[in-house]
């Protein structure tokens, strides 16, 4: 708990868009406010700017020095950071985002967590549209921006707030998962696979934290659980809370059946209902179907569902068409694991089922530098006609055994019969495509970061060609 004293909070690590979006948020609780980052990027830096906080540029052990009652430590600071070293050295009050989210923003509340290796972020904002569109007005914390809100965070003075609750860990004091902090009273596991090389050791350890979040859902909440994901059955055996497993098999209490899996939208059915949603692929189907059943429990009904799914935009960086240029269709998508890659492309083909599609793939997650997927890529691509692998980022901080071989996973997308390059950086990737790609072609870049701007540079060069 945390005293009623707290004036002043100062974010180390206000860059990021969470960090950025709650300490917003505590401004206009009556907070005084500051942070510092080491660079604060677009469109955070005009939010921030736009809400009058003071942002110190870099971290330094002066930016503390007015002692604020509270310090925020972001997710990626680590020890030997200035600041951080400065609030141990002093003694000053710390914590970690989730647990200023729990304490000041949860707590008292009606707490839907979404969680699973993949499809969160489509799922949390797609819930959160369900409740909006029919006026339940709820907060929501989203790491990604949905296009029906513009913004991946909003607090309000609802009882409802729905939040994406990843597995990574939640700072450098604190090795749990940041949604053990969430009190969750429903709880959405979409899927449950390895991921995150870098804290987890193995599928046992990221089953061992999904058991510690379904430890804290109350007796009178709900766990609604993918009843189709082998790695998730042995979790639900359960008889503390509620459980309701969603799915396309017969053994799930909420199943969907009658799949029209369409080029732009998909149809399912669940007795005596037909939903219709504007996302592609079975995966989404699976998506939507958890949120169906996670409105439904909370008494919304199907029509009142099926009016929001209708209006429903979608997620930024999710098949995320940037535009057409020269001819060729450029996509940006957030994947950055295999299965991810896979169901992503599949949904595509359905989309584009007779053009070429170029699968642009940067490894720059902890866990696809290392060699955990080095078999699983290949395959991952099977649906792409051409596929191009950016450098393995910083490769060098790897001890050799544990790196990705990108020669190998070359020699496996020519044995498959891929058309593979692998180049240097956003440029070579650009001056290739520009001079191979075709008119009708399509371009996916998977990426989850800012890949050298690769979006852009793509559509300007491509755009530039003649005939």
């Amino acid at each position: 708990m945390f005293s009623s004293h707290i004036k002043s909070v100062h974010f180390i690590g206000i860059g990021g868009t969470g960090m950025a979006a709650v300490a917003a948020a505590m401004q206009e609780k009556g907070f005084a406010v500051t942070g510092s980052d080491q660079n604060v990027y677009e469109p955070m830096a005009s939010f921030l700017a736009g809400k009058k906080i003071a942002v110190m540029n870099g971290y330094a052990a002066p930016n503390l020095g007015y002692k604020p009652d509270l310090v925020v430590v972001g997710n990626a600071i680590v020890r030997g950071n200035p600041e951080a070293e400065f609030v141990l050295d002093h003694k000053l009050r710390y914590c970690s985002l989730p647990e200023l989210l729990r304490e000041f923003f949860i707590r008292g509340r009606r707490s839907i967590v979404v969680s699973g290796t993949h499809g969160k972020t489509t799922t949390t904002s797609l819930l959160a549209w369900v409740f909006e569109h029919n006026g339940l007005n709820p907060s929501f914390f989203i790491g990604g921006i949905p296009g029906n809100f513009l913004q991946g965070a909003r607090f309000t003075d609802s009882e409802w707030i729905i939040i994406e609750g990843d597995e990574y860990d939640t700072a450098f004091f604190d090795k749990r998962s940041k949604f053990i902090h969430y009190q969750p009273e429903a709880v959405i596991i979409n899927n449950l696979e390895f991921d995150h090389a870098d804290i987890f050791e193995n599928l046992a350890a990221i089953q061992k934290t999904f058991s510690h979040l379904i430890r804290i859902i109350p007796h009178n909440g709900l766990l609604l659980a993918n009843g189709d994901d082998p790695n998730l059955a042995p979790l639900l055996n359960v008889n503390f809370c509620p459980v309701k497993r969603f799915g396309l098999g017969e053994h799930n209490a909420v199943q969907g059946f009658n799949l029209n899996l369409a080029p732009t939208a998909s149809e399912f059915e669940i007795p005596s209902f037909k939903f219709r949603v504007n996302l592609v692929g079975q995966f989404n189907v699976r998506n939507a179907l958890a949120v169906a059943a996670c409105a439904k429990h909370f008494g919304l009904s199907n029509k009142q569902i099926q009016s929001a799914f209708e209006t429903f935009k979608g997620v930024k960086r999710r098949m995320d068409v940037r535009g057409i240029a020269g001819g060729v269709t450029v996509i940006d998508d957030f994947g950055h694991h295999p299965t991810a890659i896979r169901v992503t492309l599949e949904a595509l083909r359905l989309k584009y089922p007779r053009e070429k599609i170029w699968a642009i793939f940067e490894p720059r997650t902890n866990t696809t530098r290392r060699k955990v997927f080095q078999h699983e890529l290949a395959p991952a691509f099977q649906l792409a006609d051409h596929v191009v692998l950016s450098q393995v980022a910083r490769l060098e901080l790897l001890a050799p055994e544990e790196r990705l071989d990108p020669e190998k996973l070359m020699q496996d997308l020519r044995a498959a019969g891929k058309d593979a390059a692998y180049l240097l950086d956003a440029d070579a990737i650009v001056a290739h495509v520009a001079k191979q790609a075709q008119g009708g072609d399509v371009v996916v870049v998977f990426s989850n970061g800012g890949f050298g701007g690769i979006h852009g540079k793509l559509m300007e060069r491509l755009g530039k060609r003649q005939g």
